[in-house]
Formats: structure tokens, C-alpha cells, sequence
């Protein structure tokens, strides 16, 4: 039975979970077995690595962060070390990986592989949804919903009282998560790293919007600026209104994975599976979305939908009685 492995690298995203128990089920749909590498990097070079098995992935799903835990491991990047992390693969016949983490995760794995020929496969994994090539990582929309419910939450108390609310988001340096809480929320100011607007642009205009009845402010800053308390000040100073500064911090991280996250999951695991046992060595697996395009009317109205394909394939596959476990 050919053996393969599953670890996570960097930071937490709610989605790996059910990127677990998909890995697991799939293995061993496709008659591989499946292993858990724990604390990621670190965990191959400590060789805490085990066999996974479905009582592992019960009641997972609806779990945010990961059961096998995450690392950033230094040691990594000494090349004496990833020998170590090769051996303790090789012992226990694992040939294939699949990690989950970020681009400074795949540029590792991706040296390991060099050195090594063991073969992996990445799913981007990170809030920032910042890896290039792909316009979705998983964890992404669980964050989405987590500030969409802070951000509505402290609208509540800004309209009760004449305040002005600057909230600031994660995203080091990119302003993904940022800028799609403003728009969605209807904040009234979204500074990003990727936008150059100064603060002090927006004087006239909100000016303007008081003598009209405004009475608040939601304001929404990414990290990366590290600005958040220079905007809050600005409120007071040039506007009169009493600001208050909240950073979600790591609550953006966890919390229950949403449907979309626990999807993707599943869409991700399956295709780094099947890649790897196509022979793929050395890949990430992207999502790209399609454009928006107009259609006729009699394609749109004159036509039944259909369920997307791979879709149904996953569900097939997923739902098949041959794969129901005793």
C-alpha cells in the first residue's frame, strides 16, 4: 500500500479540518494509507508522524484550527535538518505530502524536493489570501464571516453614541481581507497597503456628511499599515468625534469553518491526491475563478441547470455506499 502524509505549516486557518478528513477518506478510497504529520516541519524532523485513520477525523469537521497542529520551523531551512526530516519519511515508507501553509511553506518543501525527491503537493492556506497564482486560499471566507460579524456587532454601538469605530483586520501586506470587509460592510473608509489614500483626504468630505446628519464612522485598516491609532487620533482631532480602536486580532483565524471553506477543502485534497498519483512531483494547487460574462437571455432562461460536474463527481465519490465504513 503506497503511503502519503499530510502536515500543516504556518498559521492556522479554519478549513483544515476538513481538510483532514477528506485526506484521510480519500487515501484510503484511492488504496493509499494516510499519515499525519504533527506540528508541521518541525513535526518531520521530531518524527512525530502517525498513522491516520478515520476515528481520527470523526466530529472534526465543524472544527476551526487544525488537529495535527502547526509550526514555523527554523530548523527547516538548515539543509542537516531536512536530512533528518527525509530519513524519518524514508523509514516509514512515505514517498508523497501534501501541506498545507503558505508560499515561505511550499519554498521549503519545494527545496525538500530537490534534495530529496519526495514528492509533494501545497494547498494554499492563509487568511492573507495572498499567494500568487491562485485567487482563492483556504480559511479565506471563515475570516470574511468572522470580521463581517465584528464589524456589524461594533455598528451597534457606534450608532448608539456619536463615535467613530477605525477597525483594524490582519493581512501583513496585503489588504485582501481589508478591503472586502469595507465594501461589504459599508464602511465608510478602507486604507490598504495596495490604495495610498491619506487619511487627511477625507476632511471635506465627512465634513460635509456631518453638517448632513452622519453621526459615526466605521473605518477599516489593514495591519500592515500599523496606522490604526493615527487614524483613531484623526477622528478626534480634525473631526470632534470620540474614536475607539479595535483590533480583531487571532479571532480572525478560528472559529466554525464555514460551508464554502469546508468545500474548497475537499476540492483542494482531492486534487493534490490525484496529482500525486499522477505523477506530479512538485505543485500547489490553484483556484481560479471564471470572469463575469453576459449571456442570452434564452441560454439563461431556456435552459435547466446543471449541478457542476466535479462537483457531482465529489459527491459521488464522497457518498458512494462502497465507501460507507462498518
Amino acid at each position: 500500500m503506497e503511503k502519503i502524509a499530510i502536515l500543516c505549516s504556518g498559521g492556522d486557518v479554519s478549513g483544515m479540518n476538513p481538510a483532514l478528513k477528506r485526506f484521510v477518506e480519500y487515501s484510503y478510497a484511492k488504496g493509499m494509507q494516510p499519515f499525519f504529520v504533527y506540528n508541521g516541519y518541525e513535526g518531520l524532523i521530531d518524527n512525530t508522524i502517525s498513522i491516520a485513520n478515520y476515528q481520527d477525523v470523526a466530529g472534526i469537521m465543524i472544527r476551526g484550527g487544525t488537529k495535527i497542529r502547526s509550526a514555523r520551523s527554523a530548523r527547516f531551512s538548515e539543509a542537516s535538518y531536512r536530512a533528518i526530516a527525509a530519513e524519518n519519511l524514508r523509514q516509514k515508507g512515505i514517498s508523497k505530502l501534501v501541506v498545507l501553509g503558505g508560499d515561505g511553506s511550499f519554498r521549503g518543501m519545494e527545496r525538500f524536493h530537490d534534495e530529496t525527491g519526495i514528492a509533494f503537493c501545497g494547498i494554499p492556506s492563509t487568511i492573507d489570501n495572498d499567494i500568487n497564482g491562485t485567487d482563492y486560499c483556504l480559511g479565506v471566507d471563515t475570516a470574511l464571516n468572522v470580521i463581517k460579524n465584528a464589524i456589524d456587532s461594533i455598528r451597534d454601538t457606534a450608532s448608539s453614541f456619536r463615535r467613530a469605530f477605525v477597525i483594524e483586520t490582519m493581512g501583513r501586506d496585503c489588504g485582501y481581507l481589508a478591503l472586502v470587509s469595507a465594501i461589504t460592510s459599508g464602511a465608510e473608509v478602507c486604507l490598504i497597503p495596495e490604495i495610498p489614500i491619506d487619511i487627511h483626504e477625507y476632511k471635506g468630505c465627512f465634513e460635509s456628511q456631518i453638517r448632513n446628519g452622519r453621526d459615526y464612522f466605521i473605518a477599516i485598516v489593514s495591519e500592515g499599515l500599523k496606522n490604526a491609532q493615527e487614524v483613531s487620533q484623526w477622528f478626534e482631532e480634525e473631526l470632534g468625534f470620540e474614536s475607539r480602536v479595535s483590533v480583531l486580532g487571532h479571532i480572525q483565524r478560528g472559529g466554525n469553518p464555514s460551508v464554502y471553506d469546508r468545500l474548497m477543502a475537499y476540492q483542494f485534497v482531492t486534487h493534490a491526491i490525484d496529482t500525486l498519483l499522477k505523477g506530479n512531483n512538485n505543485s500547489v494547487v490553484c483556484y481560479t475563478k471564471s470572469h463575469f460574462e453576459f449571456k442570452s437571455i434564452s441560454e439563461v432562461a431556456l435552459n435547466p441547470y446543471h449541478l457542476d460536474q466535479a462537483l457531482l463527481t465529489l459527491g459521488r465519490e464522497q457518498f458512494a455506499p462502497s465507501h460507507c465504513q462498518m
